[in-house]
C-alpha cells in the first residue's frame, strides 16, 4: 500500500470529485505502484544512457503536462509517507541503477501526482461519475499503460 486508504480516498474526492470504496484501493495502489516503478525503469534507462550510475530528476520521463500537475500537487499540501512507497517499490525487481536522495525524496509527491492524475482520468472518461466500477478503473489504467 503506498497511501493509507482513508487519505487517499479523502484526497481523490478533493482533487478528483470522485468517491472510491474498499475495492478500489487495491486497483488504485496496483496503479500508482506499477507507473511509479514504470517512471523508475525508464529513468535507470536514460541515466545508463547519460553515463550515470545513480537516476537523476532528468532522467525521469516528466512530461510538460505531468510537471504541471506537480504544482497543483505541491498546492493540495498532502502529506505522504515514503516509506510505504519503498516498500511497495521493493515489490517489484531491484532497478540496475541507484536512486539519487533528490530523486528518491520526489517520490511521494510522484505518487500523489499518479493518485491525482488517476481520478482526474476517471472523471475525462466520465464526467458524471461519482464512484467508478471495475470497467471504469480498467480503462484508465489502459490508457496510463498507453500515455505513461
Amino acid at each position: 500500500m503506498i497511501l493509507a486508504n482513508h487519505p487517499l480516498k479523502e484526497f481523490l474526492q478533493r482533487s478528483a470529485g470522485i468517491d472510491i470504496d474498499s475495492s478500489d484501493m487495491k486497483r488504485v495502489h496496483n496503479l500508482i505502484g506499477s507507473k511509479l516503478n514504470d517512471l523508475l525503469v525508464i529513468g535507470v534507462r536514460n541515466a545508463s544512457f547519460n553515463d550515470r550510475n545513480v537516476v537523476m530528476e532528468p532522467d525521469l520521463p516528466l512530461t510538460k503536462g505531468f510537471l504541471r500537475r506537480r504544482l497543483e500537487f505541491r498546492q493540495s499540501d498532502e502529506p505522504i509517507d515514503l516509506k510505504p512507497i519503498l516498500e511497495n517499490l521493493a515489490t517489484y525487481p531491484p532497478l540496475a541503477r541507484a536512486l539519487n536522495a533528490d530523486v528518491e525524496a520526489m517520490l511521494p509527491e510522484l505518487a500523489g501526482m499518479l493518485a491525482m492524475l488517476a481520478g482526474r482520468t476517471v472523471k475525462i472518461l466520465d464526467p458524471t461519475v461519482k464512484n467508478p466500477d471495475a470497467i471504469l478503473w480498467a480503462r484508465v489504467t489502459n490508457l496510463m499503460e498507453l500515455l505513461l
